[in-house]
């Protein structure tokens, strides 16, 4: 999967741009609590990195 498909994937469901540092892109939600950090621009996610970009963002 690649990072603008995860980040796609994390704002439909309500997540929004609050910080860049660099390369990477932190996103908080209205609701949940804590941050989700995507790496970008487009490149490849690791398996590892996926599930826990979804984890944190409780989507799985």
């Amino acid at each position: 999967m690649r990072s603008r498909e995860m980040i796609r994937m994390i704002e439909e469901d309500g997540w929004y741009l609050v910080a860049v540092k660099g390369s990477h892109h932190q996103y908080k939600h209205p609701c949940k609590s804590g941050r989700v950090t995507v790496k970008h621009p487009d490149s490849d996610l690791p398996k590892g990195t996926i599930n826990s970009i979804l984890k944190q963002a409780g989507l799985k």
